[in-house]
């Protein structure tokens, strides 16, 4: 062990990660210090804008005043009581949560994974207790190129490679169907079935949407089969989509929702599943848990956050910007884009493969001052923070652009 001050360079701070973490991220060679809004300070002093913004965790900018109050605050009285006794943030928390999802009970978790786990427990728990289904049977439709996380639960029904190989035996129970197939949907459901999964937005596979109709479509399917819909809002939720929940941009409700991510305002882990009385209530003392779910400080840090979205004002900005995202952005098609999908301040950019990839076009985008992060080969994902102003959107795409006019020279 020694306490020699590194050298304030990028390289240094990187090679000893390198050395001593595990490589089970392989990030743009950009070391952050600073953070403030969306923007971001390497040890080098070099700034750029936040164009992933945590995938979705950071939705009101780093430190946001509001929040880091919040923190501050409650660390100067308690941080951790464990589910052991009550304490004096949990209820009002939980209280504003479900009525800004329209929900009726909440049940806290840290990571957005857990979230997932907890609804699937959750989901089974209940078709054998409600719904009637023969123990040991319960069956959850899952939908192709999902990501819900990397437990071992969760990557028995991915099909990802990275994410699903050598880590079995996996765990059995998901029947998956092509993403925004309702007719495929219908076909896979049984009387064994008890819920379907899906990401209203998946955004790992590039932010895909799916046609205009299919929520609304899986809302009507799931209530005449009796069947649980589970809506993963962890990184489509809590303004991303210019809508409070990405349900929400078709009025569509779902039986059980999936919060994480921007719920902890990008300070602390704060996951939750949210449902009514009627599928909540299959949970009950001893059979789920957690040490740190629903802490004080998690759950004053998530009550701030609440509060800002009960003034509507995050959403609206990202409704407001999506149009001049999405006109900047196509402009670009036939430049090195081949195509983009954008709602609200959540951008899936499609390059040219024979242009470059989408890990350079992200390595290019740093040189110019812009952090962002691709996914699947040429497909690189644009999420600013909500708070971000149409100037410093503007720059973020400028950037693109001349990162492409940089490839096409």
């Amino acid at each position: 062990m020694t306490d020699t001050p590194l050298p304030q360079t990028n390289a240094a701070f990187i090679e000893l990660e390198d050395r001593v973490a595990a490589h089970n991220y392989a990030p743009l060679p950009v070391v952050v210090a600073e953070a403030e809004g969306v923007w971001v300070t390497d040890v080098e002093g070099n700034r750029y804008i936040d164009a992933l913004a945590g995938y979705s965790a950071l939705n009101f900018g780093h430190r946001h005043p509001d929040l880091v109050e919040a923190a501050k605050t409650q660390l100067d009285r308690s941080t951790l009581t464990s589910r052991a006794f009550h304490n004096d943030q949990l209820g009002p928390f939980c209280r504003d949560l479900a009525a800004l999802v329209g929900k009726d009970m909440i049940l806290p978790m840290n990571t957005g994974a857990e979230a997932v786990e907890t609804a699937i427990k959750i989901a089974r728990k209940w078709g054998y207790r409600v719904k009637g289904v023969e123990h040991g049977r319960a069956n959850i439709i899952v939908m192709d190129g999902n990501f819900h996380g990397r437990t071992t639960t969760i990557i028995s029904f991915s099909d990802d490679p990275e994410a699903r190989d050598d880590y079995g035996p996996y765990t059995p129970g998901f029947t998956s169907v092509p993403y925004g197939d309702l007719a495929a949907i219908e076909a896979a459901i049984t009387d064994d079935t008890v819920a379907v999964l899906v990401e209203p937005i998946q955004g790992e596979q590039g932010v895909q949407i799916p046609k205009e109709g299919f929520l609304p479509g899986l809302r009507e399917l799931c209530t005449d089969r009796n069947v649980l819909m589970i809506a993963d809002e962890i990184q489509s939720g809590l303004g991303r989509t210019g809508t409070t929940l990405a349900c929400g941009y078709e009025g569509v409700e779902a039986d059980i929702y999936t919060l994480g991510k921007a719920l902890g305002g990008g300070i602390i882990a704060v996951s939750a599943v949210a449902a009514d009385e009627e599928v909540m209530g299959v949970i009950t003392p001893g059979t789920h848990g957690s040490t740190f779910g629903g802490n004080p400080l998690a759950a004053a840090v998530g009550h701030a956050v609440v509060k800002m979205l009960e003034s509507g004002e995050p959403q609206q900005r990202a409704a407001d910007l999506e149009p001049v995202f999405r006109e900047e952005l196509e402009a670009l098609i036939g430049k090195g884009v081949e195509s983009v999908r954008v709602r609200g301040l959540w951008a899936g950019i499609d390059i040219d493969p024979a242009l470059m990839s989408g890990k350079d076009a992200c390595k290019g985008l740093a040189k110019k001052g812009v952090l962002a992060k691709d996914t699947h080969g040429s497909t690189i994902r644009l999420a600013p923070p909500l708070t971000i102003t149409e100037a410093e959107l503007r720059q973020v795409t400028d950037a693109l652009a001349a990162v492409l006019a940089d490839a096409n020279a």
